[in-house]
C-alpha cells in the first residue's frame, strides 16, 4: 500500500492473471499459506470450511470450522522465535514476511523511525490460554515462563516491529470483528495525519480452540453445515483463522524507492452504533460507508463491488442489506461475502477480505457469496450468487461490523 498525498494509499504487486503470481500482501488462511491461495479459493468459490482437528477432544455440537490446513509453523519461523509465538503471532509472522518480500524490502529495510506497526486481533493468544487453561484445571500443571508473552494481543505486533526494524507507533487494536479494518484503516490516518511514512497493518487470529468453538456455539451464531449469507435459510458462520498484513507508504515514499503501486486505499470510516451488544444497527453501519466515502471523495454512484461483512447470520445480513440501501440507495452495487470460503476469522477477517477485495478490483472479477439458495426478501441485495463474476471496477468497499457495535469501512481504488 502506499499513500497519496493527503487521502490515499497504494498497494504494489505483479501480475495476478497467473495463478503461480505471489504477491506484497501477505496472507494465512483456510486456504493456505500465501495470498494467492485464498483470492485463488474466493474467487473460484472453493470452500475451505472442513472437519475441525483439534489436539483434544471436542464433543459440541459444531464439527467444522476454516482452519489453515496442516501447518507446521516450524517450516516457515526460526526455531528460537517459536516459544514465544501463539499461533496468533505466528500466521502474522508468515503473513508479514510475504508482504515485505513482495514490497521489495529486505531485512529490516522497511522498519525505521518513521514505519508504524498496527496489527488487530480480536482475542490474541487464544490457543494459548486455552492451552494454560487445560493445564491449569485439568492436568494441574504450572503455566509455561513464557504464557503470558504469547498471550497477550501486543505480542504479534510487537513481534513483527522487532523483525523488521520498525519503531514508530506500534500496537494492536482489538475491536472484535472490525480489528483488522480498524488497524488498517487506523494505520491509513497515521499516514495522512504524517504521524509516519510507511506502516506494516493488517490483522491475526487463530481462535479455533475447544474453548472458543464452545463459547460461539453458547451464542447460536455457528452453521452445523453451511454458511449462507443473504440467502434464505440461512443459520450462521464457520469460523475461521488466519492472517492478513500489508504494506502501507506514503507516495513520495514509494517514488523514492521506484516502487509500483497496485491501487489506492482511498477512504476509511469507522463509527459507534452505540446501541447493544450483540444486536447490530442500521445507522452505525450507514454512517461508517459514508464516512469512508467521504474521506475517499467518492459518490456513492462511483462504488462498482462491495465486499460486505455478511456473516449469515439472520438479523445481520437484514441490517447490513438496509444500511447498504441507505448509503447506495434502492439499488446498491453488486455485494458479495466470501465468509464461506475462508470462514469467519474475527479480528482477521477484515484483511483476509480486503485482500480478496484488492484482487477482485486487479482482476475485474467480483468473487461469489457461495452455498446460496435463494434470495430474502428481507436482504434486497445483488449478492453474487454461486458463481463469480467478470465485470468493471475501479472503486470497491469492504465492510467489518463487531458485535458493541463498532463498524470499520475502507475503500480502494484502481491506480
Amino acid at each position: 500500500f502506499f499513500f497519496k498525498q493527503k487521502t490515499a494509499y497504494e498497494i504494489y504487486q505483479c501480475d495476478w492473471s497467473s495463478d503461480v503470481c505471489s504477491s506484497d500482501l501477505g496472507a494465512v488462511s483456510a486456504a493456505g499459506v500465501g495470498a494467492h491461495p485464498l483470492w485463488i479459493a474466493a474467487r473460484d468459490g472453493v470452500s475451505c470450511v472442513r472437519p475441525t482437528q483439534l489436539k483434544r477432544p471436542y464433543n459440541g455440537r459444531i464439527k467444522i470450522s476454516a482452519q489453515v490446513p496442516n501447518f507446521d509453523p516450524a517450516a516457515h519461523l526460526e526455531a528460537e522465535l517459536l516459544p514465544y509465538c501463539d499461533p496468533f503471532t505466528q500466521f502474522s509472522i508468515i503473513a508479514g514476511d510475504e508482504a515485505i518480500a513482495q514490497a521489495g524490502f529486505k531485512g529490516k529495510e522497511a522498519g525505521g523511525h518513521r514505519t508504524a506497526v498496527v496489527l488487530g486481533t480480536g482475542i490474541g493468544g487464544a490457543q494459548t490460554i486455552d492451552d494454560n487453561a487445560y493445564a491449569e484445571y485439568v492436568e494441574e500443571r504450572r503455566p509455561d515462563t513464557l504464557t503470558v508473552p504469547r498471550l497477550i494481543p501486543s505480542a504479534a505486533p510487537t513481534t513483527l516491529g522487532m523483525r523488521y526494524g520498525a519503531k514508530g507507533p506500534t500496537f494492536a487494536l482489538a475491536s472484535a470483528c472490525s480489528s483488522a479494518g480498524q488497524a488498517i484503516g487506523e494505520a491509513f490516518e497515521m499516514l495522512v495525519s504524517g504521524r509516519a511514512d510507511r506502516a506494516i497493518a493488517g490483522g491475526s487470529e487463530a481462535c479455533v480452540t475447544n474453548g472458543s468453538i464452545r463459547a460461539w456455539e453458547a451464542l447460536r451464531v455457528l452453521t452445523p453445515d453451511l454458511c449462507r449469507p443473504f440467502s434464505a435459510r440461512r443459520n450462521g458462520m464457520s469460523l475461521g483463522e488466519g492472517a492478513a498484513i500489508f504494506v502501507l507508504e506514503t507516495l513520495d515514499s514509494a517514488r523514492a524507492r521506484g516502487a509500483t503501486p497496485l491501487c489506492e486505499l482511498a477512504g476509511y470510516g469507522t463509527t459507534s452504533d452505540a446501541f447493544d451488544p450483540l444486536r447490530a444497527d442500521v445507522e452505525g453501519p450507514t454512517r461508517s460507508m459514508q464516512l469512508a466515502l467521504a474521506s475517499a471523495g467518492l459518490d456513492p454512484r462511483e462504488v462498482h463491488y462491495l465486499n460486505a461483512h455478511g456473516t449469515a447470520t439472520y438479523a445481520n445480513d437484514i441490517t447490513e442489506s438496509e444500511a447498504m440501501r441507505a448509503v447506495f440507495g434502492a439499488t446498491p452495487p453488486p455485494v458479495s461475502s466470501t465468509k464461506p470460503v475462508h470462514g469467519h476469522a474475527l479480528g482477521a477477517s477484515g484483511g483476509l477480505e480486503l485482500v480478496v477485495t484488492i484482487n477482485a478490483l486487479r482482476e475485474q472479477i467480483a468473487p461469489p457469496t457461495i452455498n446460496f439458495l435463494e434470495p430474502d426478501p428481507k436482504c434486497q441485495v445483488d449478492p453474487i450468487p454461486n458463481n463469480a463474476r467478470k465485470m468493471s471496477i475501479s472503486v470497491a468497499m469492504s465492510n467489518s461490523f463487531a458485535f458493541g457495535g463498532i463498524n470499520a469501512t475502507l475503500v480502494i481504488k484502481s491506480i
